[in-house]
């Protein structure tokens, strides 16, 4: 019987299993968790011939490398980065065939920050509450890779695309958010809220799969004390005492005692999960419909 795995050679910074997340269960404690840039994540599917529910890998930055103990089609998008196959340069954006045995090296990004590697037949760990995802808050899923992990891979149930290359968004130069207001809106002064919808902030070198913090001036609130824990949904603008928002994002917690005065459009995410640290963001208030 053929051996469809990877074995992990070089695990990276952080690369961990991301599929579309396990929703539907906060009432548990448990996120959603799942790829942070989804239409990343998919477009990489769709190209190694996988349905949209298969599992990825998701690196952070400086990328992994990946033996192939049979024969597999990959492809490689999201951030952009130089891809090699047995050491010879292979395309970003486009599957890619990695012969048995040979090394499949996802180099550092040039640009964002989390790259997607899909491969024929998807990464088959054992799912946990439906998912395949590694949560980093939770602790559900595989944990990280590391050097050494060997991942079981699925059947291909279809042939990779028949396409060169496929265009896909450019990591921001400036990250722009969408926000509805929030349900803690009122714990703020009127300066704080004109401050967090004309103000240019910067992504923080903090950020991770739980939240993107940002650096800025910080918000006054009108209120003293703490809210009782409620429930936080992917998106949630919570402001923490120091006073600097922060975006939860698909590791977020499903409750908080912070004050919550916006939300952001869940399409705009994809680019948080993109912007490198020192990125300037801009908040920018929409009617609800």
């Amino acid at each position: 019987m053929t051996d469809r795995a990877l074995v992990v050679v070089r695990a990276g910074a952080l690369t961990t299993v991301q599929d579309r997340g396990r929703p539907g269960h906060a009432h548990l404690g448990v996120p959603r968790s799942g790829a942070l840039d989804p239409p990343a994540a998919a477009l990489v599917n769709r190209l190694a011939g996988n349905s949209p529910d298969a599992a990825v890998l998701e690196t952070t930055l400086d990328g992994c490398a990946l033996r192939a103990r049979s024969a597999v089609t990959v492809a490689v998008g999201g951030a952009p980065c130089p891809v090699t196959v047995a050491g010879r340069p292979a395309s970003w954006g486009a599957p890619v065939r990695v012969p048995a045995g040979e090394v499949l090296e996802v180099g550092t990004a040039v640009a964002g920050v989390r790259t997607y590697v899909a491969v024929s037949g998807g990464v088959a760990v054992e799912p946990v509450l439906g998912s395949r995802s590694t949560d980093l808050l939770s602790g559900l899923g595989p944990p990280p890779l590391t050097d050494g992990t060997v991942l079981p891979l699925g059947a291909p149930t279809a042939p990779p695309a028949r396409l060169d290359t496929v265009p896909q968004p450019a990591p921001p130069a400036e990250l722009v958010l969408r926000i509805t207001p929030g349900p803690r809106e009122d714990w703020f002064t009127p300066r704080a809220l004109n401050d967090l919808t004309t103000i240019t902030y910067r992504v923080s070198p903090a950020s991770n799969r739980i939240g993107l913090r940002t650096e800025g001036p910080t918000l006054e609130r009108s209120r003293a004390g703490e809210l009782p824990s409620e429930g936080m949904v992917l998106g949630a603008v919570q402001v923490p005492p120091d006073g600097h928002p922060l975006i939860f994002l698909a590791d977020h917690p499903t409750t908080g005692g912070y004050p919550v005065p916006a939300v952001v459009h869940p399409a705009d995410l994809a680019g948080a999960a993109q912007a490198r640290p020192g990125t300037p963001l801009r908040f920018v208030p929409v009617r609800r419909r």
